[in-house]
């Protein structure tokens, strides 16, 4: 395939990282429909994070890399990414949508000879099946005679600067072999640590899921051992630091799982699983009790509050973080806020401080403030303290100095902390 034009739909945290490397050696076009975010991009700054502002403006002035809204500015392109979410519904049941409308705006721009590649993370069977037919009806072309296809996973772990996209080695496939060829051929040619090329799309969409339902289920089972222990007085970092020095102890530690990817896309795989009549009691299980962290956390602390004689209505309560994860401004489906949705049953009196966070997303997404106020303006006010997020800026801090008494409580969800300056942890 000569003279490749790439555009690359949805410029979120997997799409825009993907398209800025892309323009290194392609002719590279962003696409998404929403119009703050292009205008943002192409004045240099990117809100995510994920790639820095420096990146970001080289590629717009030195490899001509631009973000757009306009289907007219991507019709000329020859090879299409798809990399927009995939979401579940309030039943946890996958919302296609956001695939489909891709599809849509593919359809609508394709031509002959032309391949269109999903990143999205989706069951076995979503590119063939879902979004494909999509694009033929739209397109009037007809898969694998006029247009191909193939599929290659995202594996974007925001926030995290050291498995950056262009050293992520990843999974490729194509609707044909000579399709997959060429689809392994244009990733290799800006990966550091090469490709995986799968033997179909349907083996490289199930590769995807299974990466994060794996992590789902481990990390599930190190939260029942928290579980376990707690009830038992048993410190679980310490029962794990000393598994660990087995050579083949897998060592993990309990967590709230949030984010747009453990805790969706087993979903996917546990729907698709149920069509064919089998029941991924694993799995599901791992669900319900990582979804039922938070709600677990807020009681462990109203348990510490009455052992210390703390009064547990109208308390004042600081949770620090509300991001899913340290040192990035990303809140998707953070489990924080099930701490919060509990605690406030009890007191509203809950002031909520992220210096990643962005307030006008949070109140937007889950209609929780975060505070104004500077971390020293919060010292000593509080009943107690939930330390549910490891930013690097809450390492140097006495975390007992926001307590308003001594027997105030601290908890700290994030085993992150002097065990002499906590009350609890997870």
């Amino acid at each position: 395939m000569q003279n490749i034009k790439i555009a690359v739909i949805g410029l979120g945290y997997v799409g825009l990282p993907l398209a800025r490397l892309f323009s290194t050696k392609y002719k590279t076009v962003g696409f998404d429909m929403n119009q703050a975010r292009v205008d943002a991009l192409m004045g240099g700054h990117d809100a995510t994070l994920e790639v820095a502002d420096k990146l970001l403006q080289d590629a717009i002035q030195n490899n001509g890399f631009i973000c757009t809204t306009k289907l007219e500015d991507i019709k000329d392109c020859n090879f299409y990414v798809v990399a927009v979410p995939t979401p579940v519904d309030t039943n946890n049941r996958p919302d296609l949508k956001p695939l489909w409308g891709a599809s849509e705006t593919v359809g609508k721009v394709i031509s002959k000879g032309d391949i269109v590649v999903y990143e999205s993370t989706v069951y076995p069977g979503v590119t063939e099946e879902e979004c494909l037919p999509v694009v033929e009806k739209v397109s009037g072309l007809k898969f694998n005679t006029d247009f191909f296809a193939g599929y290659s996973p995202e594996r974007i772990n925001p926030g995290d600067k050291e498995h950056t996209v262009e050293k992520i080695k990843k999974v490729t496939s194509g609707s044909t072999p000579e399709i997959a060829d060429i689809v392994d051929e244009v990733y290799n040619s800006v990966l550091v640590n090469g490709t995986h090329k799968a033997p179909s799309i349907k083996v490289a969409e199930a590769s995807k899921i299974i990466e994060n339902s794996q992590r789902d289920v481990n990390i599930a089972f190190m939260n029942e051992l928290a579980k376990i222990f707690n009830a038992m007085g048993i410190d679980t970092n310490d029962v794990i630091d000393a598994a660990a020095s087995k050579w083949n102890f897998i060592k993990l530690k309990p967590g709230l799982v949030g984010g747009h990817c453990i805790s969706v896309d087993p979903y996917y795989l546990i729907q698709k699983a149920q069509v064919y009549g089998v029941l991924p009691r694993v799995m599901s299980a791992a669900r319900r009790l990582n979804d039922g962290m938070g709600d677990y956390v807020a009681n462990q602390v109203i348990k510490l509050m009455n052992k210390k004689g703390v009064l547990v209505k109208d308390a004042k309560i600081l949770l620090l973080g509300i991001t899913f994860k340290e040192n990035c401004p990303d809140i998707r489906n953070t489990k924080i806020v099930d701490i919060y949705s509990t605690l406030s049953e009890y007191t509203s009196n809950i002031t909520v401080y992220d210096p990643w966070a962005n307030g006008v997303h949070v109140k937007y997404e889950y209609e929780i403030e975060l505070t104004n106020k500077s971390l020293e303006e919060l010292k000593g006010k509080f009943d107690a303290v939930i330390l549910g997020v490891a930013h690097d800026a809450f390492k140097q801090e006495d975390i007992r100095a926001f307590l308003k008494c001594e027997n105030g409580v601290v908890y700290d969800v994030k085993g992150m902390l002097n065990r002499e300056m906590i009350d609890g942890r997870l």
